[in-house]
């Protein structure tokens, strides 16, 4: 597998090495030794799947106790992936990194404990899958504000993204509750 920087250094795009023939393909998804090695130990806790359809935009969430690291990748179909540093202290604070992820490509982003997630699903429908390194704890989600002016992300969007009430009802980042 490759790492490669992001610009948001704590983030990064995994390329897995694939292995391809006439039957169909092979990657490993995980491996703990394999990401151990590249710097990105992690413990996994919880297995995430959904679905959605062109135009959902779920997110940006994140834990403020309970934080989550997150692999993140589209398993079908292609979504713009967003990545926001809520840690105070970081010189990235506030600072966002978006790529595009599909099932064509297999990449991965590792999205470590601190930051907000969320995505936009550009095709058809996609099927996104995530392992955590924390339990779903609905008492300590937090939802940034998808369109906040002061992120400065380019969303892809023709049309209004269909969007959760509570996505639809995030906290902008001057008020939202950030680690230290």
């Amino acid at each position: 597998m490759r790492v490669v920087p992001t610009a948001l250094p704590d983030v990064k795009l995994i390329e897995p090495q694939v292995f391809g023939d006439e039957r169909g393909f092979f990657f490993e998804s995980w491996n703990a030794r394999a990401f151990a090695e590249a710097g990105l130990p992690a413990t996994f806790v919880q297995d995430n799947h959904s679905r959605s359809l062109r135009g959902v935009l779920r997110g940006l969430h994140y834990q403020i106790e309970h934080a989550q690291g997150k692999l993140v990748r589209a398993v079908s179909g292609e979504v713009f992936d967003v990545v926001v540093d809520m840690r105070r202290s970081s010189p990235s604070f506030g600072r966002s990194v978006a790529i595009t992820l599909s099932a064509a490509t297999r990449q991965m982003l590792w999205v470590p404990p601190g930051f907000a997630h969320g995505f936009l699903v550009l095709s058809a429908h996609a099927d996104f899958v995530y392992k955590t390194t924390d339990y779903w704890y609905p008492e300590h989600e937090r939802t940034l504000l998808w369109s906040d002016p002061a992120l400065g992300i380019a969303w892809p969007l023709s049309d209004a993204p269909v969007l959760a009430a509570k996505d639809a009802a995030g906290t902008p980042l001057a008020a939202a509750d950030v680690y230290p």
